[in-house]
């Protein structure tokens, strides 16, 4: 989950890895075209977060999209609001 939520510029993505894997988080506009790639690498179990920051972009609805190897995929909302 992201906090805070609505954000301006900038929130704080939190996941759980519970084992060993490639993670993949990406966030997306309203129109489905990504805008930010935050996460692509191999990532050990535990607890894991990374700062994104809106400050480039118009206010308004963002998704984000964590995948997690081959066994967890999440899309979540956030807002940003300037």
């Amino acid at each position: 989950q992201n906090y805070p939520n609505p954000f301006n510029p900038a929130t704080r993505l939190s996941f759980d890895v519970p084992v060993a894997a490639n993670v993949t988080l990406k966030v997306y506009n309203p129109l489905g075209a990504e805008v930010a790639t935050l996460v692509n690498r191999d990532m050990n179990p535990g607890h894991h977060s990374v700062d994104f920051d809106g400050a480039q972009l118009t206010s308004g609805l963002y998704f984000y999209s964590i995948q997690v190897g081959d066994a967890y995929k999440a899309t979540r909302k956030m807002l940003l609001v300037k």
